[in-house]
C-alpha cells in the first residue's frame, strides 16, 4: 500500500497537475519516511479528495507530487458521534486515537459531573488542538478520506439539549444499561447521526444518566464486564461498523 499524506487545505488538482508538501509534511514524507522520486504516494486532504500520484521531486521541505488519478469520497452517512468525558493521564487521548482509526466522524470532549480532569477556557483551546492533533496523525495512519472534526468543549446540559432535539441516535454505554447495544438495530438508510456517550473513569453519574434517558437517549451496555473509559468508545464503534455493515 503507497504512503499517505495530508495537506492543509482543501484539493482542486485535477490528473496531470501537481501538489507540494510543505512544512512538517514534507519533512516526514522526505525525511522519516524517505520517500523517493518515482515512488507513488496517495496525498489527502481531510475532506474527501483523495490522489494517487507519483513523486517528481523530493526534498525535506518540498515534495511535489504529480496526480495521477483524483477520488472525490462522499462524506459517511450516518455519521458516527463520540462523545468522550475528560480522563486522567491520557486514557482520553487513547480513546480519542483508536476511535478515529476505527471510524469516528466527530469527536466531542465533554466535561463531565465526575471527570477528574477539568478544562477551563485556556486548557479547552489547548486540549481541543492537542485532540486535533492526535485525530489528524490518526487520520493519515489509517488512510481516511476523511479527517473526524473535533467539537467545542460540551457541559452534560449541552449535551442533553442536543439529545432532545431528535437530529440523532444516542447511546449512553452504561454497564448498568438493561439493553445491550449489539441487540441495538441499527438502520444504515437513516441519515441521523449515530452518538455514542463515553463516561469517565467513575462512569456516569446518576442525575447525568437519568437526564440522558429523559432526553431520548438510550443506556446500552456492551457486556457483562465494565471497560476503561479509553476502551469502552472503540469496542462500542467496533459494534456499530459491523451493525451498519461497514465492517
Amino acid at each position: 500500500m503507497p504512503l499517505h499524506f495530508l495537506l492543509d487545505e482543501h484539493v482542486l488538482a485535477r490528473p496531470g497537475e501537481t501538489v507540494v508538501l510543505t512544512g512538517a509534511e514534507a519533512h516526514h514524507a522526505a525525511a522519516v519516511r524517505r520517500v523517493r522520486v518515482g515512488e507513488e504516494v496517495t496525498v489527502g486532504d481531510g475532506h474527501g479528495a483523495w490522489l494517487t500520484g507519483t513523486c517528481e521531486a523530493v526534498a525535506p521541505r518540498e515534495v511535489v507530487v504529480r496526480i495521477d488519478e483524483r477520488t472525490d469520497v462522499p462524506p459517511p452517512a450516518p455519521r458516527l458521534v463520540l462523545v468522550q468525558a475528560l480522563a486522567k493521564g491520557d486514557r482520553d487521548e487513547l480513546a480519542v486515537q483508536a476511535a478515529t482509526e476505527l471510524g469516528v466522524d466527530e469527536i466531542v470532549p465533554w466535561q463531565a459531573a465526575r471527570s477528574v480532569s477539568r478544562w477551563d477556557t485556556a486548557k479547552a483551546a489547548k486540549g481541543r488542538a492537542r485532540w486535533a492533533a492526535i485525530v489528524r496523525e490518526a487520520a493519515k495512519q489509517a488512510h481516511r478520506a476523511w479527517v473526524p472534526e473535533v467539537g467545542e468543549l460540551s457541559t452534560t446540559k449541552q449535551l442533553v439539549q442536543r439529545v432532545g432535539q431528535g437530529a440523532a441516535s444516542v447511546f449512553v454505554l452504561e454497564p448498568t444499561g438493561e439493553e445491550r447495544l449489539t441487540a441495538v438495530a441499527l438502520d444504515a438508510t437513516d441519515p441521523r447521526d449515530i452518538v455514542l456517550v463515553v463516561g469517565p473513569e467513575g462512569g456516569v453519574a446518576p442525575e447525568e444518566l437519568q437526564a440522558f434517558a429523559d432526553a431520548g437517549a438510550h443506556l446500552v451496555r456492551l457486556g457483562e464486564t465494565v471497560l476503561r473509559t479509553s476502551t469502552a468508545g472503540p469496542a462500542a464503534l467496533a459494534i456499530v461498523n459491523a451493525a451498519l455493515g461497514r465492517w
